[in-house]
């Protein structure tokens, strides 16, 4: 009750901290349960958090399947994160609850009118690509953005960026190869692999993974990369416990800090992660390193 007033007066904030304290006294009434985090999907969404909006829709449903109210907040939340073929599968199981029911046939249209527009874009700009050709270009497309994953192409004039760019996309992965001819490319079990660059900017040096899984932590890597410490490292500083990593937006000149417990796909996920030629980059300094000071000065740093 104390977190619908706060929703009523679009304290959506409080809200959240209520009907979170709500479910920490786990009660065993499913349908209360399934209520709960519906309600916080609610207010999380108004705070343009769709992730947590759409963890707790998910949780509700498996509290109660039948929902209603928590099938259409995913189906919003999906639309949001352009997630359009989940959000349409959302929509077609809350109908066969309710056949009439307004929002889910809304999002129906929408996920379609955005796919019906990339089909249309794809039509227009590669008329010299067969059907399979944009299908195929079509899919990876659907794989970046249902994935909220940034892409920039750097032609060298925007018409360029319009075709050749997306035609190089292909289903093996991004035709623009990267600099050691590793190809983004879906695996069997549906995940992304890219190509990824390791950077050390103190010595000069670099590390290239050809097929980092999306859903591997830089951790993991970082482990098999210095478990032996690299001729380079002379002062025996490169250990994984003693690393931050970054990445860098060049646009503003600022840094990010990544947490090597966060995957691949967190990274690119980020609202300032743009991928450039198909080959995600990040940069690794020794902790508190005289070196590292001196890089960022002249930077603003987020971290974490």
């Amino acid at each position: 009750n104390e977190g619908n007033e706060y929703f009523r007066e679009k304290d959506y904030r409080k809200a959240v901290v209520s009907y979170t304290e709500g479910l920490k006294k786990k009660c065993e009434d499913p349908e209360l349960g399934a209520m709960l985090h519906t309600n916080r999907a609610a207010a999380q969404a108004h705070l343009g958090n769709y992730r947590s909006a759409l963890n707790d829709a998910i949780q509700a449903r498996k509290l109660k399947p039948t929902h209603l109210k928590a099938i259409i907040r995913g189906a919003l939340c999906h639309l949001e994160l352009k997630n359009f073929s989940e959000a349409i599968a959302w929509c077609e199981e809350g109908l066969q609850i309710d056949s009439k029911e307004k929002k889910l046939m809304e999002v129906i249209a929408k996920a379609d009118k955005y796919i019906v527009e990339r089909a249309e874009f794809f039509l227009e700009i590669h008329t010299d690509f067969s059907t399979h050709q944009q299908i195929r270009a079509m899919m990876r497309v659907d794989l970046l953005c249902e994935r909220n994953i940034k892409v920039v192409l750097e032609p060298s004039n925007e018409e360029e960026e319009m075709s050749d760019g997306l035609a190089e996309m292909s289903l093996d992965g991004f035709h623009s190869d990267s600099a050691m001819g590793a190809k983004v490319h879906l695996d069997a079990d549906g995940n992304l692999n890219w190509p990824v660059l390791f950077l050390y900017p103190e010595h000069e040096q670099t590390d290239f993974i050809a097929a980092f899984n999306e859903n591997t932590r830089f951790i993991d890597h970082l482990m098999v990369m210095f478990a032996e410490l690299p001729p380079w490292d002379l002062e025996r500083k490169y250990l994984p416990d003693n690393l931050e990593l970054y990445f860098e937006d060049e646009e503003r000149a600022e840094m990010y800090e990544v947490n090597p417990e966060h995957t691949l796909l967190q990274v690119l996920q980020h609202q300032r992660y743009f991928v450039k030629a198909g080959t995600p980059t990040v940069l690794a300094f020794v902790k508190r390193s005289p070196f590292s000071k001196k890089y960022f000065s002249s930077k603003k740093v987020h971290r974490l």
